[in-house]
C-alpha cells in the first residue's frame, strides 16, 4: 500500500484524543481570514515532514518554523493555495506532490483559518528556498514529530491570562505554536506507527 492511501485510511479513523481547534478558545469566532499551509511528508521508507524556518526580518512570525502557506488568493480553494504557497517559498512543483486531503482547520492568534493540506511529496524533489521569506528549510522524522512524547505543551502569560500551547524541540530547532498545534491534530488523526 502507498503512503498516500495509507495516510488516506487513518485520516477515515476517529481522532485518538480532543482536536485542538485554536490559539484563543475566545477568538474562534473572530478568526476568518482563510488560509493553508502544505502539511507535505516525504515519500520515503521513514517518511519525513517538510518544514520552513521564516526569515528574522518578517513581520509576523519571524524566525519560526512554519509549514510553507498563507493566504488563500481569490478565487483559490485551500489545495490550490497550500500547492501555490510551497511553490513560492520552496519552490516545490506541485506534481511532485500527491495531495491527501484537507485535515482539521486551526484558528491562529493572528485572526487567520488555517486549513492544512496533507500531501506526500516525492523523496527526490529539489526544493530551494525563495530568498526573501524563508531563511531555510528542513525535514524531520515524521514518527518523531507525531510521537505524543515529544509533543511538549506548555504555558505563558498572554494577555494577563495564561495561555498554553504545544512545543516539539528536534534536532536544535523548536516548532511550536500553531504548527505543533496542527501536528497535534495529524497526531491523533492518523495515529502514525
Amino acid at each position: 500500500m502507498n503512503l498516500a492511501h495509507r495516510l488516506r485510511r487513518m485520516l477515515d479513523d476517529e481522532p485518538a484524543g480532543p482536536l485542538l481547534t485554536g490559539d484563543l478558545v475566545e477568538q474562534a469566532r473572530t478568526a476568518d481570514v482563510p488560509a493553508a499551509v502544505l502539511v507535505g511528508i516525504t515519500d520515503r521508507a521513514e517518511p519525513g515532514l517538510i518544514l520552513t524556518v521564516r526569515r528574522e526580518n518578517m513581520r509576523t512570525h519571524a524566525g519560526q518554523v512554519a509549514f510553507p502557506g498563507g493566504r488563500l488568493d481569490p478565487g483559490e480553494d485551500a489545495t490550490a493555495a497550500a500547492l501555490r504557497e510551497a511553490w513560492e517559498e520552496l519552490g516545490l512543483d506541485p506534481a511532485a506532490a500527491e495531495v491527501v486531503g484537507e485535515i482539521d482547520p486551526y484558528r491562529t492568534i493572528t485572526g487567520y483559518r488555517v486549513s492544512p493540506v496533507l500531501a506526500v511529496v516525492r523523496p527526490d524533489q529539489a526544493l530551494s528556498p525563495h530568498e526573501e521569506e524563508v531563511a531555510d528549510w528542513f525535514e524531520a522524522p515524521l514518527e518523531f514529530v507525531l510521537d505524543p512524547a515529544n509533543q511538549q505543551r506548555k504555558s505563558a502569560l498572554f494577555q494577563g491570562r495564561e495561555r498554553h500551547y504545544y512545543e516539539i524541540l528536534w534536532n536544535g530547532r523548536r516548532i511550536w505554536g500553531a504548527t505543533a498545534a496542527m501536528l497535534v491534530n495529524l497526531s491523533r488523526r492518523i495515529q502514525w506507527n
